[in-house]
């Protein structure tokens, strides 16, 4: 083209209006790719399906990714998030580099959380990651370390932190309505036993090296990895490879949670824990089924937590002037308590009516969300310390600042576990 011929194509081109989508400035309730955070999936099975669910519900977040060990999960995933099959990993350390994923939601068994959110928050990305927070004491403080010190936004799956009745009971407490508090009761679902499954081969489309990761090596057997009959948990919830304390962490800690938040213990814990536990005389499951666990804390109160055939489900707070229970909800005797204001001058708690708002909030603002690193891992070690106990059948002393058992060898080799080659925290 001559230079006089260019020149006046370009001219006229100019002179048209240029036409820009309005979605991309971020109009009409649309939002803005610049303002779109970006979510990458770990772990597609059984669990994501309550994180992803409310994680999309929220306005401006996007799953650009998808990982996990089993071909059916990942490509089930990738197909309703309509995903290319390059958006679909088998290995995590993949997706984590990506530079277009933002953060990471990680829903895999227990024995992989530590390792995989440590991972992303060293590869720059904030993490959302299932309850319980670890697999051991040990493992939690390296990963309130990492996040501290990458400056990672970390929300943990304790969703009842942010439901309205256990903010109002915890508030109320924590406010003295009760007068001074006396004793704290939590009744969690007990463990499951199982026999021994006969042989099994490992199916097509499941990576089970990659799924036992950091676990030793054993037989595969499905009802590890897949439901138990007429329950509908997966397995691993109660083989100790997987889940050290069991069910004591696997759904107690959102309870504990609760306790400790209440008390304004929440980045503390107990200075004393005694436990006691039934458990599988034989079979693959190998963790508490039944439990009575004492906790004390500096503020003179004992905890009792114990499986919900001796106390009733949920966190029950008994004071001088009657008692308050949550779940989720609010109860109170006398009822009166529940119509007590709190006062502008008085304790207020974090408030969060949304728990997957309130993660991708913080990715925005960069302030603590309602569950950051370290609450997630005094929740969880206090249950890892029930499980501990019980273990030992024994009472224990713990310094919560310098997280050790004094003088008791034998119960401080529990706070850390070995982690099969090449993978480690």
């Amino acid at each position: 083209m001559k230079r006089r011929a260019f020149i006046k194509v370009a001219a006229s081109a100019l002179a048209m209006p240029i036409i820009i989508p309005s979605s991309v400035l971020g109009k009409d309730g649309a939002t803005a790719p610049s303002n779109r955070i970006t979510v990458g999936l770990i772990g597609v099975g059984g669990r994501m399906g309550g994180v992803w669910g409310a994680m999309k519900r929220c306005k401006g977040v996007q799953g650009v990714a998808v990982c996990d060990v089993q071909d059916n999960n990942r490509e089930s995933y990738r197909k309703a998030l309509g995903l290319t099959e390059k958006d679909a990993y088998l290995d995590f350390r993949e997706l984590l580099a990506r530079a277009d994923v933002d953060t990471v939601a990680v829903a895999t068994p227990d024995h992989w959380h530590v390792p995989i959110s440590i991972a992303a928050m060293k590869a720059g990305k904030d993490v959302y990651c299932e309850k319980p927070l670890s697999n051991t004491i040990t493992e939690g403080r390296a990963l309130v370390n990492t996040a501290e010190r990458y400056g990672a936004i970390f929300q943990h799956g304790t969703q009842l932190h942010s439901m309205s009745g256990v903010h109002r009971a915890c508030e109320l407490v924590r406010n003295g309505r009760l007068g001074k508090l006396k004793e704290i009761r939590i009744g969690s679902p007990a463990g499951h036993a199982f026999g021994w499954p006969a042989a099994e081969q490992v199916p097509a489309g499941l990576h089970y090296d990659m799924w036992l990761g950091p676990a030793p090596v054993t037989p595969y057997a499905s009802i590890k990895i897949g439901d138990i009959p007429g329950i509908g948990l997966r397995g691993w919830y109660f083989v100790s490879d997987y889940s050290k304390a069991g069910w004591i962490a696997g759904y107690g800690v959102h309870d504990l949670d609760i306790a400790q938040w209440a008390m304004g213990l929440e980045r503390s814990g107990p200075i004393s824990v005694e436990g006691k536990g039934v458990y599988p005389k034989d079979g693959i499951f190998d963790t508490v089924l039944t439990f009575d666990i004492t906790f004390e804390y500096v503020n003179g109160v004992k905890l009792s937590m114990t499986d919900t055939g001796k106390n009733r489900h949920g966190v029950t707070f008994i004071g001088e002037h009657g008692w308050i229970f949550t779940r989720g909800g609010i109860e109170a005797e006398p009822n009166s308590l529940l119509k007590e204001v709190i006062a502008p001058s008085e304790t207020h708690l974090y408030r969060s009516p949304d728990h997957a708002q309130n993660f991708f909030d913080c990715v925005k603002t960069r302030a603590e969300t309602i569950t950051p690193a370290e609450v997630a891992h005094r929740a969880t070690s206090s249950a890892l310390l029930g499980g501990i106990a019980c273990q030992l059948q024994s009472k224990l002393k713990w310094d919560p600042a310098r997280e050790i058992f004094p003088d008791d060898p034998e119960a401080n080799k529990l706070l850390v576990s070995a982690m099969r080659a090449p993978w480690g925290v």
